[in-house]
């Protein structure tokens, strides 16, 4: 069962980050904004760095680089995913890796990853952010909430057997 549920997390998560990228490209044109909310935009842009834009310079025209980088950590977590010992834990890291495999698909197809969820305040904008940056964030805050205050109860407890 609990190879099931962190297979099924990992692709739930990387279909829900295609499907999102997917309908974002057929409706939004390279930098058009569009309004949603006061603080809150859709606007298509392409990263080729890492989540949030980071070391966009250097991987700049390096896409195989970031998905062998990307692949690696991907399987690093996977293996940590299979073996953990809690829910919360186990779908935490799935859903780094189903953000990883979201992120790592664009960069073979398109050679960067589609962003598109723009949030800001005034002048100032967070850097633009896609469904995959959500999961990788969301399951560490998993992973970090698992390890500070690890749960005893068997609810939340993978089955031993």
């Amino acid at each position: 069962m609990k190879t099931l549920l962190i297979l099924a997390m990992i692709a739930a998560t990387a279909a829900a980050d295609q499907i999102t990228k997917l309908a974002v490209l057929r409706s939004l044109s390279p930098g058009e904004v569009h309004a949603v909310s006061p603080g809150f935009n859709l606007t298509l842009g392409f990263n080729e760095g890492a989540s949030f834009g980071m070391m966009s310079d250097l991987m700049a025209g390096r896409p195989l680089l970031m998905v062998a980088l990307t692949g690696a950590l991907a399987i690093i977590f996977a293996g940590m995913a299979f073996r953990a010992d809690t829910k919360r834990e186990g779908i935490g890291l799935a859903l780094i890796v189903g953000g990883a495999v979201g992120n790592i698909i664009d960069r073979l197809r398109q050679g960067a990853v589609t962003d598109f969820l723009d949030v800001y305040w005034r002048d100032w904008h967070w850097p633009t952010f896609n469904g995959a940056d959500i999961a990788i964030s969301l399951g560490a805050l998993l992973v970090l909430t698992a390890m500070l205050r690890p749960s005893r109860s068997k609810e939340l407890s993978f089955d031993r057997t």
